[in-house]
């Protein structure tokens, strides 16, 4: 990921949380919380469409940190089907704004491909609703399939690959459709993005300018 990269162990509300930490050589100008993928399914910190979301916020000045969810690494803990894993991503936010943060100034964003963009929806919404804004928030392969997404505002960068046979497209649309929310599908792009991720980055970082 980054030869500066370092690994961590926070406090979840269950027990220890390992995260991954990546600063930027310039000055910071926020903290972004990147969610991976189903830990049941062999996803990680460490999964590619997880670290190309770290680069593109780490590109624009994010310090980036991503926890690994219960279970999986060196994180406690059994898979909690989104619930705990929601809760550790509300308590390791604050954690992130308290260490890495100035205040009540400090710019918020969230990040998550597939099963961690299910969680960020939920842990932006408890965060939003708590006081503490999320100003960027950043849904890649968006896991509608099966679970109940949360509602995000309009402002929301939702990416999404129309060869997609993980997460169909069609099961995506439906929760965008009711919130007027723009979709940018990725023609012949499947779920974990391979070969092109480069433009996933570029996306991100030409959609979210700093």
């Amino acid at each position: 990921m980054n030869p500066r990269t370092r690994k961590s162990v926070w406090s979840g509300t269950l027990g220890p949380i390992e995260v991954a930490i990546d600063q930027p050589d310039h000055p910071t100008v926020g903290v972004a919380m990147i969610a991976h993928p189903h830990p049941l399914f062999g996803g990680t910190l460490d999964n590619k469409v997880v670290q190309t979301l770290a680069r593109a916020f780490l590109q624009m000045g994010f310090v980036t940190v991503r926890p690994n969810f219960r279970g999986v690494g060196g994180s406690a803990g059994e898979h909690d089907h989104g619930r705990g894993e929601t809760a550790d991503h509300v308590l390791l936010t604050r954690q992130a704004l308290a260490e890495f943060g100035t205040g009540g100034t400090t710019r918020l964003a969230m990040a998550g491909f597939s099963f961690g963009a299910f969680v960020t929806t939920h842990a932006a919404r408890e965060l939003t609703a708590a006081g503490i804004p999320v100003e960027k928030q950043v849904l890649v392969g968006t896991a509608c399939s099966r679970i109940e997404v949360a509602a995000v505002p309009p402002s929301t960068l939702v990416i999404h690959g129309d060869a997609d046979d993980t997460v169909p497209l069609d099961s995506v649309l439906p929760w965008a459709r009711p919130q007027t929310l723009p979709v940018i599908e990725l023609p012949g792009v499947e779920h974990f993005f391979h070969g092109k991720l480069p433009l996933l980055k570029d996306l991100i970082v030409r959609m979210y300018p700093v």
